[in-house]
């Protein structure tokens, strides 16, 4: 049985969004950097083992602009959203502080919905010398990634898959 859910992609402008979308789905990497206008959305089937069943979710995803900033929150995109992956840039503080916002918007808007946050483009800096930010409503998983690498993305897809499952979502 395969069991299809929205995932929303949120994050300021140039965070890596689209690029950890087109990891999970195609397990590839561009580097030219081409802008999302409006959404664009993805499918993408994963098998997982809950407890010795296996299950297939279908990720929805919605890639979304990040000119949305917190009026995304007042569109019809976020109807029927499962829950949400909300991206930042390591190197880019006031994509952390956007991020931060957007998973207490979400976690309002949408309560009891999963949320995750990323901090991506870890591959352009020491891991060790960064700082987990400070959320005012905490995500339910909080991933280090990197959409060159792919390192940590399967992982944030497993951990909302997990919380969605367990919701009852």
């Amino acid at each position: 049985m395969t069991i299809a859910r929205k995932i929303m992609i949120l994050g300021d402008i140039g965070v890596g969004k689209t690029s950890i979308a087109n990891r999970f789905v195609f397990d590839t990497f561009d580097a030219d950097y081409k802008a999302t206008i409006g959404v664009d959305i993805y499918t993408h089937d994963c098998v997982y083992d809950w407890e010795g069943h296996k299950e297939t979710i279908r990720f929805v995803l919605w890639d979304t602009d990040g000119d949305f900033g917190l009026s995304i929150f007042s569109t019809v995109y976020l109807r029927g959203a499962a829950g949400a992956l909300i991206v930042a840039d390591v190197q880019r503080p006031n994509s952390v502080a956007k991020m931060v916002e957007l998973v207490a918007q979400f976690a309002e808007s949408k309560p009891g919905r999963p949320v995750v946050a990323l901090l991506n483009k870890m591959d352009l800096v020491d891991p060790a010398a960064q700082r987990d930010p400070e959320f005012a409503a905490a995500p339910d998983f909080f991933v280090r990634t990197s959409a060159l690498t792919g390192a940590g993305v399967a992982e944030a897809f497993e951990d909302l898959a997990r919380a969605i499952r367990v919701r009852g979502l």
